[in-house]
C-alpha cells in the first residue's frame, strides 16, 4: 500500500481547504490537500458560489462587538459565543489575506453586505456560468499561490477514514485513488470537504422527511464525508443538525436545470405569504427566504406548497433584484397560477377555496391592522414589509425548497479545531467552513454566510498549526 507523510493533511479543495492549505504552507510545514474529484478544474460550491463576503448580511470590516450581536440576534442567541466572536474577529483579516495573495474583490452594489465581492463578478442568471469568474478565479490564484510554496494538491483522491494513535491524538488518513488504496501519515488533518446537502440519508435525518423532493441548489458534492469520518473517532456535532442555507424556488426546478441557480420566490414570499396544499400558512415569512425554504423541506411533502400573492407584489417584489422572478420565472419554464378571485384560484391549483380565502383574509386584516405577531403561525416584521394580498388578479407560485449547503456540522472550538463528544479537542484535527455547525441556525434558520465563515475558519486552523495563533 502507498503511504504518504506530510504535516498537514487537508481534506477538501474548496475555499477551505485552498486558505488553509497556502496559509500552512507559509508557515514552513509540507501540506497536502486531498481532493477527490480528479478534474483539474474539479466543480464544488466555492467554485460557483456568487463570491460575497459577508457576516448575517453585515459588512465584515464593522465593529466586531456588533458582528457578535447581530450573530447573536439572527440566530435567536443559538450561535457558539467562541466561535461568534472568533469569525467577528477574524473575517476581515482573512478577506484582507485573500487579497494578498492576488484575489480581487469589488462593491458589488450599494448593500454594505456586499463591500467584498469576488471579481470578476459571477453572472446572475439561469444555469451554473462560473468559468473565468468569481470564485473559480479564486481557485485558481489560491492554487497556484500554493504550488509556488510547494504545497500539492492530489486530485483523485478520496479520504475513506481519519485515524488516530494510541494516545488519541490524529495519525493520518486512509484513502482510495485509480492507482488503488493509500494511508497518510500526518500529526494534523483539517478537514474541508463541505457539509451533507447531497447526502440523502443524512437529509433525511436531520432536514427533511423526503429529501428527493428537496431541489439540490448546489453542485452535489456535499456526501458528508469529513463530518461522518470525524464521528466515526468521537467527534461531537453540533447542537442543532436541522438548518440550512437556500432559497425558495419554482417547483419546476427540480427537473429544469433554466430554473436554478437562479430566479427565486424569495423576495416575493417575504411580501406575501406561502401556504401548505390545506390553504393555511405554516411559517413565518417574515424571517427570509432561507428560513422559508428550511420549513418548507421540513413539510410531509415538501412539494405540496405554494406561494400566494397579487398583482402589487408581482409588480414590486416580483421585480425586486437584478434577476427577478417577474418575468424571468414564467420566461423559463416556471408557470404561475392566475386568477380573478382568490375562490378561482384556489379552484385552479386543487386547494380547498375557503381554507385559502380565510387564510388571506386572517392576514390581510392583521397586516391592516398592524397585528401580524398574532397570527399564527406569526408573522415578523423587523425586516421585511408584508403587503395585503387584496388586488387582483391574484397569484399561485408552486414553489420547493432549494438547498445550497448545510448549516450543521462538526464542532468545533475558536481555533478550529473539532471537540469530541465530552467537550475536549480531538489533538490533531481541525475543521473549517460548512463541516462545522454552531454558528448558523437555529429557530430562526440565521444566516451568516458561508464564504466569510469558511476563510476565518480556515485562516484560524492552519495559524493554530504553525504556532502563529495561540490558544
Amino acid at each position: 500500500m502507498r503511504v504518504i507523510e506530510c504535516d498537514v493533511a487537508i481534506i477538501g479543495g474548496g475555499l477551505g481547504g485552498l486558505t488553509a492549505a497556502l496559509r500552512v504552507a507559509e508557515g514552513g510545514k509540507k501540506v497536502i490537500l486531498f481532493e477527490k474529484s480528479p478534474e483539474d478544474r474539479y466543480v464544488n460550491n466555492t467554485r460557483v458560489c456568487a463570491g460575497v463576503f459577508h457576516l448575517a448580511l453585515t459588512d465584515i470590516t464593522s465593529d466586531e462587538d456588533a458582528l457578535v450581536d447581530k450573530i447573536t440576534a439572527i440566530t435567536g442567541g443559538m450561535a457558539e459565543p467562541e466561535q461568534t466572536r472568533a469569525v467577528s474577529r477574524d473575517s476581515r483579516r482573512a478577506v484582507k489575506y485573500l487579497q494578498s495573495k492576488g484575489v480581487r474583490f469589488m462593491r458589488g452594489s450599494p448593500e454594505p453586505h456586499h463591500n467584498y465581492v469576488l471579481t470578476p463578478p459571477a453572472l446572475i442568471r439561469v444555469g451554473l456560468q462560473w468559468e473565468g469568474r468569481a470564485g473559480d478565479v479564486l481557485m485558481r490564484t489560491l492554487d497556484g499561490e500554493l504550488a509556488k510554496l510547494g504545497g500539492i494538491v492530489l486530485r483523485g483522491h478520496g479520504i475513506t477514514a481519519i485515524t488516530k494513535d494510541e494516545s488519541g491524538a490524529i495519525s493520518g488518513l486512509e484513502g482510495e485513488s485509480a492507482e488503488g488504496a493509500f494511508t497518510v501519515k500526518a500529526p494534523h488533518v483539517i478537514i474541508a470537504d463541505g457539509g451533507f446537502p447531497a447526502n440523502e440519508d443524512m437529509l433525511r435525518k436531520y432536514i427533511s422527511p423526503a429529501p428527493e423532493k428537496v431541489l439540490q441548489r448546489n453542485t452535489r458534492k456535499g456526501a458528508g464525508d469529513g463530518i461522518r469520518m470525524a464521528q466515526a473517532i468521537g467527534a461531537a456535532l453540533s447542537e442543532r443538525m436541522d438548518g440550512f442555507y437556500g432559497h425558495v424556488m419554482h417547483r419546476n426546478a427540480m427537473t429544469n436545470d433554466n430554473l436554478w441557480p437562479y430566479p427565486w420566490y424569495d423576495d416575493i414570499c417575504t411580501n406575501a405569504i406561502i401556504v401548505g396544499a390545506d390553504g393555511k400558512r405554516f411559517c413565518d415569512e417574515g424571517y427570509g427566504g432561507p428560513h422559508i425554504a428550511n420549513r418548507i423541506a421540513a413539510l410531509d411533502d415538501p412539494l405540496s406548497s405554494w406561494v400566494i400573492f397579487d398583482q402589487p407584489i408581482w409588480e414590486e417584489g416580483g421585480k425586486a433584484r437584478s434577476f427577478p422572478a417577474n418575468p424571468h420565472m414564467e420566461a423559463n419554464g416556471g408557470p404561475i397560477e392566475r386568477a380573478a378571485t382568490l375562490e378561482e384560484l384556489a379552484q385552479k391549483i386543487g386547494m380547498p377555496a375557503d381554507a385559502l380565502v380565510a387564510t388571506v383574509n386572517a392576514y390581510n386584516s392583521a397586516v391592516e391592522a398592524g397585528t401580524t405577531e398574532q397570527l399564527d403561525p406569526p408573522r415578523a416584521t423587523f425586516r421585511y414589509k408584508p403587503w395585503t394580498i387584496s388586488k387582483g388578479p391574484f397569484y399561485a407560485g408552486p414553489a420547493c425548497a432549494g438547498i445550497t449547503y448545510t448549516m450543521g456540522g462538526l464542532r468545533i472550538d475558536g481555533l478550529s479545531r473539532v471537540l469530541d463528544t465530552s467537550g475536549a479537542v480531538i489533538p490533531g484535527l481541525y475543521a473549517v467552513g460548512t463541516s462545522t455547525g454552531g454558528m448558523e441556525g437555529g429557530d430562526r434558520t440565521g444566516y451568516v454566510g458561508g464564504l466569510a465563515k469558511t476563510a476565518a475558519t480556515a485562516l484560524r486552523a492552519a495559524e493554530h498549526i504553525t504556532g502563529d495563533l495561540a490558544a
